[in-house]
Formats: C-alpha cells, structure tokens, sequence
C-alpha cells in the first residue's frame, strides 16, 4: 500500500529548528526513517515537505483521487487553513494527524485548536519523530 507523508511549512528546517521542541533528527532523517517503518510494515512511504499551501492542496487532492492514506503533518497550516480542512474533507483513506511535539500543551492558544483533526482517524502528538512511526503503524493496521 502507497502513503504519503506530508509535511508543512518549515518542517523542511527539523534538526535546526527550535530543537528543543523539535528535536535533531534533521528532514532528511525523518523521511529515510518514514520509509524505514513503512517498508517493515509492507508499506511504501513517500514523504514530501512544502512550504507552500497551494503544493500541499495539490498533494492532499491527489491523494483523495487516489485513495492514498496520508500522515499529515500540516504545521502552522493545522490552526487555520480552511484550504487545508476541505482537502481533508475529500480523502476516502485514512488520514492520521501527527505532530512532533503537543500542540494543546503549547503556551500559545492558537496552536490548540485543529482544522485537520474532524478528518482524522487518529491523531499522534508529542511523541517526537517517533510519532510518525505510530501513525504509519496506524495505517497499516486499519
């Protein structure tokens, strides 16, 4: 089974980023892990990072047209893209929401809200990048 996992604005910066909330597993790191899991879960991983919405509204509609299970994690996209939402709202797969760390024990209120979350399966945050591993097992199970 083909997912995509999908990252969103300045993930592309992990292991430099705010390591302290991010880690220092670097973006290359995560995607190599990505297909690492997925191919000893018998599935095939392509992981992609934009900072571009319009990229990302692509990527998620293909999906839908596809039937692809998606890993997302949309970043700063998550607290406010109603673009993002109705992308969601079209998938026919699984969708699982994973973020590196929790956004609803941030000390920002913005981060506490979700327009990813209605259209997730399951939703996998603060677990570090080992999250993505959590939610590539939840797509493989079902």
């Amino acid at each position: 089974m083909r997912v995509l996992v999908l990252n969103g604005p300045n993930l592309g910066r992990l292991g430099r980023r705010q390591p302290e909330i991010y880690g220092s597993t670097t973006h290359a790191e995560l995607a190599d892990l990505c297909v690492g899991w997925g191919a000893g879960l018998g599935l095939e991983v392509e992981v992609r990072q934009t900072n571009h919405e319009g990229e990302m509204l692509d990527w998620l509609n293909a999906a839908a047209d596809d039937g692809a299970p998606v890993v997302l994690n949309a970043a700063a996209w998550t607290h406010y893209s109603y673009a993002i939402l109705d992308a969601c709202a079209q998938l026919t797969a699984p969708l699982v929401e994973v973020h590196i760390s929790d956004p609803r024990q941030r000390p920002e209120d913005f981060r506490h809200h979700s327009v990813v979350t209605p259209y997730a399966v399951e939703v996998v945050a603060g677990h570090g990048v080992d999250g993505y591993r959590i939610a590539l097992e939840r797509v493989a199970g079902g």
